[in-house]
């Protein structure tokens, strides 16, 4: 069975949906897990495609972990290759990178639930076409990136500018949180409950809106991830 690579900054921050939509399409995946002194890979090789999972650092924190840097080689590699790529959150902020674009700290955090509205181009996206023109999806980010240079704005929010954009055929990048389950939101308010506090936000509210957004979010993320699933299937064959 052919893998996608995947890369975890956090042991809260899994695959989430995601790890369900690849076996559909016959490919497995493997963890590369930062946060246990896992090492990047220096180049894909073999791999199907690549998706980079969030996590509380800043692209721009480089310094302080040096596996940041490893990462925006391997998204260089994946580039190169025409591989698949997903980042999610710090991921798509990586790949931004990668691309030569600015990512900095944004005027506030986004966390919680809040509402994105997608651009005209996402009509006729690969894996945006049909997809509601606004929905709410799970934030929680405080950096923002400008759109790197020929890739595709697809969403925006009240507060960032660019919730998602695609480079190329296949190289995605999503600010927002599609593949979350309750149990990852759950961790995510209690492993990250000072951060929201600061940023003047309820656990209970972010909880209590759960029922109501979370069977709508997943049943996008289910659309989404299937086709770049897809996607991975084009790029192998």
């Amino acid at each position: 069975m052919k893998e996608v690579l995947v890369v975890q900054h956090t042991p809260i921050e899994t695959l989430g949906t995601i790890a369900e939509a690849l076996p559909s399409r016959g490919f497995g995946f493997r963890y590369v897990r930062t946060f246990a002194d896992e090492p990047v890979p220096p180049a894909l090789d073999d791999k199907a495609g690549l998706i980079l999972m969030g996590g509380p650092m800043g692209v721009y924190e480089q310094e302080r972990y040096p596996f940041l840097r490893d990462e925006i080689r391997l998204i260089a590699s994946a580039l190169t290759l025409e591989r698949p790529i997903l980042g999610v959150c710090l991921g798509s902020q990586l790949l931004a990178a990668a691309l030569g674009a600015e990512v900095k700290k944004g005027k506030q955090k986004e966390l919680g639930w809040h509402e994105v509205t997608l651009f005209p181009t996402a009509a006729d996206d690969p894996l945006f076409s049909g997809v509601p023109a606004k929905f709410c999806p799970f934030h929680w980010h405080g950096d923002v990136f400008s759109l790197p240079n020929q890739a595709v704005a697809l969403a925006a929010s009240e507060w960032t500018n660019y919730q998602a954009f695609r480079y190329g055929k296949n190289a995605y990048g999503l600010l927002f949180h599609l593949e979350v389950t309750a149990p990852q939101i759950s961790q995510m308010l209690t492993e990250f409950a000072d951060e929201l506090r600061e940023a003047g936000g309820q656990a209970t509210e972010v909880t209590n809106q759960v029922p109501q957004r979370l069977p709508a979010l997943t049943a996008i993320a289910e659309q989404i991830f299937g086709r770049w699933a897809a996607g991975l299937e084009e790029a192998t064959n």
